[in-house]
């Protein structure tokens, strides 16, 4: 009979620790927390030193009952949630909750889950650090006090369901900064001016650009291109100096979270929330064909960029087994974090290197042998060979005028036979190969060509350069960049605009707001500072109720004086003008939100009562007549999706397009709705892949149609909306960020 028990966070984290510990141990899922501040209250006595009120999760009861008894019949309770403040908090809240006593509780972590390290730690036990609790209380705490203080506010001043958090604030304030440069960026003029060469004597010619007199310059406008153009008219060029020479390029460090995030949503275009999602299903553990369940990943919260030796050693017997010694880099290729860096675990990278991405693709969703190939791509190639180019610049005289030419090619590939990190922005031009020149050859101009362009301002924000833009700037840590990123958009304060960031209207006035009254809780510098008193927390530096005590006078002060100022306002939010053109008055029709979400509406009301929805278009094709599919709401509130031809094609479905094709008939495949590992499935009932809805893994609703979608929801009886109106204002007298 089994006489320990191993708590950890997931059923899949437990599944795979279950079956390297045996017999002796029983391991079960915890689901997160067991216990957290209340919902409808602040649960925080500020008066009282700033004690929290924790509660037990009502919906987890069962789940907390058994894991009591679990607890009373074991000798040993090992506490093995993740290895950050998070984790180390819900080991402590488990503790306190099943009234573990000390000499029975053991805290376990696993920076990756392996036989070995498993083993390994659950045989070095430790006691729960509090240093780490605290952290994570204070900063719980702290948005708490910020988001149950501030979001009546915007309530009452701005628009109603409002809610304000501390970080993510300083996230939407970042996006309408960047929205305020664009709009004040003043463009300026620039010119161009390449001409095309042709040797005197041999084969061959070029593309020579401007580059200057006796120095750099740039022409600004017309007039100087066309002094140049008068001064170099029928006159030779002479090829004045050749420049060649091997440049080398170093690999990428491996990945950190915010690394990861970027180059997901650049190469993948995950966003960071999904990536996060499926690096913890590769970091708790996959069935693989022949190996059993692994965990394929270490743990994917991280800013350090530190390997371990044995990690390190294996990928140089991979890289010299597979590509020759020469792609080897040639000893163990150590990284530097940054000084800020908490270096608590290693950086991400697979746990077994010999498992390459292709050896194991049919284990895996197609989501995560994608995001595998990326970190294992990314790691192997840390500690492979630089790469090499061979570059060459040619300088051309004419005039007292200087042209040049420039190219490079790859001479050895190093780390380029498996991996090229991308950027946000575009690549230096390597430009178009070039004759062999020499000093001295003399050409002849055989076409000019003057461009004029235009400085640009600076780009949008895409989920990735956010996500940079905030480590860069210590806003927020690895833990919280995805759902900072998640929940501005969330709350509409931020929508993507062809895959870039744009504050909205509501995101603007609550922004400008902030900035008015709140100037500390909106400050970049005051949040990162903050994340750095967190750090101290963390470290025993700081006592957490004092950092909290130091917050709150300020703060308080600033609420006071905001409700004073603003004592009778009430601050409007500028309609979202959409393209779509009214059919009955021709206005621009502007975004409302009503009962069930968003919708357009014609800005003419009343005269004008004309409406639409919204339809968002979904990857995929209609299975029965091939058209686009839309993804709509019904009127209770369900999503669902559609053919775009509505009645005419009658296509209607509960399951999610994917962007993916079955590979037998090339129908769209579809994915259960909801959250967790929803593998595609074929839905085409003439497919010898066609999975029959009772196989999908859920009951599945009764067929609505399309038309029941659009009918309008039953009325409530007096009973049923008495108890809804008591249950909304008990649960939204406040909102938390």
């Amino acid at each position: 009979m089994a006489s320990n028990l191993v708590i950890v966070e997931s059923p899949s984290k437990a599944k795979t620790i279950g079956k390297y510990l045996g017999p002796d141990y029983v391991v079960k899922a915890s689901m997160g927390h067991l216990r957290d501040l209340p919902k409808s209250t602040m649960g925080v006595d500020i008066e009282g030193g700033f004690e929290p009120e924790y509660v037990p999760l009502q919906t987890k009861s069962d789940l907390i009952d058994e894991l009591r008894k679990a607890a009373k019949k074991a000798e040993c309770v090992y506490l093995a949630t993740d290895p950050d403040r998070e984790g180390e908090a819900i080991s402590w809240h488990l503790k306190e909750l099943l009234n573990l006593p000390d000499e029975k509780t053991c805290r376990v972590t696993f920076n990756e889950i392996t036989q070995k390290v498993v083993t390994q730690s659950i045989a070095n036990p430790r006691a729960i650090d509090a240093h780490l609790v605290d952290a994570q209380q204070a900063r719980r705490v702290l948005d708490r006090i910020v988001g149950y203080q501030l979001s009546p506010l915007l309530w009452k001043k701005v628009r109603r369901g409002l809610s304000a958090g501390r970080v993510q604030s300083v996230a939407t304030r970042l996006v309408v900064d960047r929205e305020n440069e664009i709009r004040a960026f003043v463009p300026k003029e620039y010119w161009s001016l390449d001409v095309k060469l042709r040797l005197q004597g041999k084969p061959g010619s070029f593309v020579a650009k401007y580059h200057g007199d006796t120095k750099k310059r740039e022409l600004e406008n017309e007039a100087q291109v066309d002094a140049v153009i008068a001064d170099i008219t029928g006159k030779e060029f002479v090829v004045d100096s050749v420049k060649r020479a091997d440049k080398k390029r170093s690999p990428a460090p491996p990945f950190t979270t915010s690394t990861l995030q970027q180059e997901a949503s650049r190469k993948l275009n995950m966003t960071p929330k999904r990536t996060m999602a499926i690096a913890q299903q590769l970091y708790e553990g996959v069935d693989v064909a022949g190996e059993g369940t692994l965990g394929l990943i270490t743990y994917m919260r991280t800013d350090s960029l530190r390997l371990s030796t044995d990690a390190m050693s294996a990928a140089a017997d991979f890289i010299k087994a597979r590509y020759g010694d020469d792609y080897y880099y040639g000893k163990f290729h150590n990284f530097k974090s940054k000084s800020s860096a908490q270096d608590a675990h290693e950086a991400i990278r697979p746990t077994h290197v010999e498992l390459d991405p292709e050896r194991i693709q049919s284990s895996l969703t197609r989501e995560q042998y994608r995001l595998y190939k990326l970190i294992w791509s990314r790691f192997l190639a840390s500690q492979m060979a630089n790469a090499v180019y061979d570059t060459v610049s040619i300088d051309t005289s004419c005039a007292g005028h200087t042209f040049r030419s420039s190219h490079q090619s790859v001479k050895f590939a190093g780390f380029l036979a498996v991996y090229e990190e991308s950027h946000d922005e575009e690549e230096e031009n390597v430009g178009s190969p070039l004759p062999a020149l020499q000093e001295g050859d003399r050409a002849n101009s055989e076409s000019i060509e003057k461009a004029q362009h235009f400085t640009q301002p600076p780009s949008r924000y895409t989920e990735a350069s956010l996500v940079k833009a905030m480590e860069e700037k210590g806003v927020g840590r690895p833990s919280t960049y995805a759902s900072i990123v998640s929940t501005i958009q969330d709350r509409e304060y931020v929508n993507k605009v062809d895959k870039r960031l744009a504050p909205t209207p509501l995101g603007e006035v609550v922004t400008q707001l902030m900035l008015e009254r709140f100037q500390d809780v909106i400050d970049v510098e005051f949040t990162a500072n903050m994340e750095n008193r967190l750090d101290d927390v963390e470290a025993g530096k700081q006592n957490w109720k004092a950092l909290l005590s130091e917050f709150y006078k300020d703060f308080h002060q600033q609420m006071e004086d905001a409700e004073k100022a603003l004592e009778g306002v009430r601050l409007k939010v500028p309609d979202e003008v959409t393209e779509e053109i009214c059919e009955i008055c021709g206005r621009n029709m502007v975004v409302k939100i009503g009962r069930f979400g968003k919708f357009l509406a014609c800005p003419g009301f009343p005269e004008c009562t004309n409406t639409k929805p919204i339809v968002e278009k979904m990857p995929g094709r209609c299975p029965k007549c091939g058209s686009t599919i839309l993804k709509r709401k019904s009127k209770r509130g369900y999503a669902y999706y559609g053919c775009e031809r509505g009645a005419q094609c009658g296509f209607m479905t509960w399951d999610v397009p994917t962007a993916q094709d079955c590979p037998k008939c090339g129908f769209t495949m579809f994915k259960k709705s909801g959250k967790g590992r929803n593998k595609p499935f074929c839905t085409n009932e003439t497919c010898e892949d066609f999975l029959p809805e009772d196989k999908r893994g859920y009951y599945k609703k009764p067929a609505e149609t399309a038309e029941d979608a659009e009918k309008p929801a039953k009325k409530t009886t007096k009973k049923a909306t008495k108890t809804t109106k008591k249950t909304t204002k008990k649960t939204t007298k406040s909102k938390e960020a």
